[in-house]
């Protein structure tokens, strides 16, 4: 939302971003959020800057760095899309500029506004996402299961306990509660050596649907950014988020 608020006024004559119009929408409480701000400009991933028509307010301007991190899933579902495409350019290729994929996590975000989240609808996906570090972790048992059953799939990453939490920076008891849950419910089991044993279709079938759903949104979106850049340079300019 801190993204979305800053390209919202740079791009579409949105509010001010300012700590106070990210307390509205964040979702947390008021103490909570300046608390987050204030540890992402520790971290020098936001950027607080003087509004030049009132200095004493402060505009949050998200990193770099930060978009990229945010993004990151972005620019691979639009990439895959590229791929089944045989796309050339590849429009993923856009996305390494930062403003560009802020743009599209901007018109992203406004659509969940508008209409709900994408994810709801799938609701183990979702399950893992709310857990810390939950969804790279199924993203990693994916992969091991792509590993063993797509020829020319890259070598996946380790499943045993310490190696995702080495990765994810996470204990590895909170690993281990995750994998032990999901073999409960009977969605997947790891065995020893980090070696996926099995894998329910139901949950596959799901993962993939959700890929699906998350190409085909920010492709599109990807899209409408890259018509905008490209009418707003036909016109000799891009807006101007001064004036």
């Amino acid at each position: 939302m801190l993204i979305h608020n800053y390209y919202a006024w740079r791009c579409a004559n949105g509010a001010l971003p300012t700590l106070s119009a990210l307390q509205k929408v964040a979702g947390q409480s008021a103490r909570q959020t300046a608390g987050f701000v204030a540890a992402l400009k520790a971290g020098r991933f936001i950027v607080a800057e003087p509004d030049p028509g009132d200095r004493r307010v402060k505009r949050l301007r998200p990193a770099p760095a930060m978009v990229a991190e945010i993004g990151r899933s972005v620019r691979l579902f639009v990439a895959a899309v590229d791929e089944i495409e045989g796309r050339l350019p590849p429009r993923a290729a856009m996305l390494g500029d930062a403003d560009r994929l802020g743009e599209v996590l901007h018109r992203s975000a406004a659509y969940v506004l508008a209409n709900g989240t994408l994810i709801h609808p799938f609701p183990r996906v979702l399950q893992f996402a709310e857990r810390d570090c939950g969804y790279p972790l199924l993203a990693v048992v994916m992969g091991a299961h792509y590993a063993e059953t797509v020829p020319g799939t890259p070598p996946a990453a380790r499943l045993s306990i310490r190696a995702p939490a080495e990765r994810f920076q996470v204990s590895p008891s909170h690993i281990s509660n995750l994998l032990r849950e999901a073999e409960q419910q009977g969605w997947f089991a790891v065995g020893d050596g980090g070696r996926l044993l099995f894998l329910r279709d139901g949950l596959l079938s799901e993962f993939e649907q959700w890929a699906a759903c998350q190409m085909v949104h920010f492709d599109a979106l990807a899209g409408e950014t890259d018509a905008t850049d490209a009418l707003g340079q036909a016109d000799g300019h891009r807006p101007d988020p001064e004036t």
